[in-house]
């Protein structure tokens, strides 16, 4: 893993401010104008909505992050994760994803998050990201 990079830094202090609901931390890892994109929901925009976003939603779920590895390269950085999290049925649990995070700036500006939640009701016909500007971006189509 490519620990000593800014940018996996970064993701870390993210998930920290997302571990601890701590809005300011977390927008200091944000563009303005950062995006975060979801497989089953509309996309989150705005450095303020996303932390607010996570303040709302740590509550809920009593989440807790942890980057399992990471790859850079360029302005960009994958990454794997594991959130153990309480889940409906009140039990402490695992899931594990993936994220996309575009930088700009040395902070933030995308997070595209691939994962599946047994517990979501899935009414999907796929599980791209919501919102996403595919076609735009020139992927296949």
């Amino acid at each position: 893993m490519t620990k000593e990079h800014p940018y996996v830094t970064l993701v870390e202090k993210y998930y920290q401010g997302c571990n601890q609901a701590d809005a300011d931390l977390m927008m200091s890892t944000f563009c303005d104008d950062v995006v975060h994109y979801f497989t089953h929901h509309p996309p989150v925009e705005g450095a303020q909505n996303l932390a607010s976003y996570w303040v709302k939603m740590q509550p809920r779920i009593n989440a807790q992050w942890q980057l399992d590895h990471a790859v850079v390269q360029g302005d960009e950085c994958v990454i794997e994760w594991t959130m153990s999290w309480t889940s409906p049925t009140k039990q402490r649990e695992l899931i594990r994803g993936a994220e996309w995070y575009v930088f700009r700036d040395d902070k933030i500006a995308e997070i595209r998050a691939y994962y599946l939640n047994r517990h979501l009701p899935y009414e999907r016909e796929n599980f791209e990201l919501d919102g996403f500007p595919y076609e735009a971006r020139h992927y296949s189509m």
